[in-house]
């Protein structure tokens, strides 16, 4: 089975406040078995552009990924994240070839 992925670029306009949503994201990404990759850091861009913080999340299944976002655990901390953040996320299907 092909693990699931979250792919996020965002741009976080208040980091204090934000630091609220990671907290509060905690408990959904534990439920759904979360592995942080990539969580800000260091980064080029050698093509194109991107907003200031890439975030890459883990999860055993793409249905994991899925459930996650669409929990009402991570919804609560979504809210905390919406007002001081821009961002693009797209959930995406692990290549097990």
């Amino acid at each position: 089975m092909a693990k699931g992925y979250w792919v996020a670029h965002v741009d976080v306009h208040d980091m204090e406040t934000y630091k609220n949503y990671i907290v509060a994201n905690g408990a959904a990404f534990a439920k759904y078995g979360a592995k942080f990759l990539v969580r800000g850091g260091e980064r080029v861009e050698p093509e194109g552009q991107a907003r200031s913080r890439t975030v890459v999340v883990e999860f055993p299944s793409y249905a994991d990924a899925q459930a996650c976002y669409e929990s009402e655990a991570y919804q609560k901390a979504k809210a905390l994240r919406d007002p001081v953040s821009t961002g693009d996320l797209v959930i995406i299907e692990g290549y097990d070839g």
